[in-house]
């Protein structure tokens, strides 16, 4: 497969995992952004005939490690309300369950917001082209490094709290348009990453899930990740990204970490 996309839908929600979904910690395994985009984009799909066009929370439980090559995505509605409603399903590849993941998506209507109330207009960051190209590649070479396209808005990569915006330089699907909300999904699941305190060098720091929540609809190309992780002593960690467009905030993400010294 080529790196003109980092998937080829094969049919039959069935599809064929490329190059560009390589993550950091092995060649064989996908990072897990492109994966929750490509479950985001489903979704997407089997709520949109109800009338429910946003996606207010996406939760991704990674279960193993996530094979290079074809995967298959099996989701049911589990109830469909007035204004909401709840969703479920699971990722598998060469046989084996490799995520399960739930989903809420609403109905939304046009219902502007009085003026002076707290916290609204939410806040907003640098933008992209104010801000400073990076390249996510923890000094290697793999290819969820080179899907994206990065941006430093504040603070410096891979040292603690940042603020990094990411875009697609390919499509998620080979002649497929990325969905705003596969644009967040494969951008949210980076925050452990951006924000790495530890010396990647030493430690791994692997998140075990990935929950996204957004209050309102993603807008363009860009989304930024004002991401830090915590970590308790205990071999286990958090990190949580405040999720923006261009616009300003939308939404947060956070990831459990499993923490382990190498070697």
């Amino acid at each position: 497969m080529t790196e003109s996309a980092a998937y080829e839908a094969l049919g039959d929600d069935v599809y064929r995992a490329g190059p560009l979904t390589v993550g950091p910690w092995s060649p064989e395994h996908q990072h897990a952004g492109p994966p929750s985009a490509l479950i985001a984009r489903a979704i997407e799909r089997a709520a949109a005939p109800h009338g429910l066009t946003h996606i207010g929370r996406l939760t991704v439980n990674l279960l193993r490690p996530l094979p290079v090559g074809d995967c298959r995505i099996e989701l049911r509605s589990d109830q469909i309300g007035r204004g909401a409603g709840h969703f479920s399903g699971r990722l598998s590849a060469q046989g084996k369950e490799v995520a399960l993941f739930t989903a809420l998506a609403q109905r939304e209507q046009d219902l502007p917001v009085p003026d002076a109330t707290p916290g609204h207009p939410p806040p907003t960051l640098r933008a992209p082209a104010e801000s400073q190209p990076v390249a996510m590649s923890f000094g290697l070479d793999f290819g969820y490094a080179r899907l994206m396209e990065n941006r430093l808005a504040a603070g410096a990569y891979f040292k603690g709290p940042c603020a990094v915006w990411f875009r697609l330089r390919h499509p998620l699907i080979e002649g497929e348009a990325p969905s705003p909300y596969s644009r967040v999904a494969v951008a949210a699941d980076s925050g452990n990453g951006v924000s790495a305190a530890l010396d990647f060098s030493k430690y791994v720091f692997v998140n075990c899930d990935l929950t996204v929540n957004l209050f309102r609809r993603p807008v363009g190309e860009w989304i930024c990740l004002e991401a830090r992780s915590w970590f308790g002593g205990n071999s286990c960690g958090l990190a949580e990204s405040a999720l923006y467009d261009e616009v300003g905030l939308l939404g947060r993400a956070t990831q459990s970490l499993s923490v382990r010294a190498r070697g």
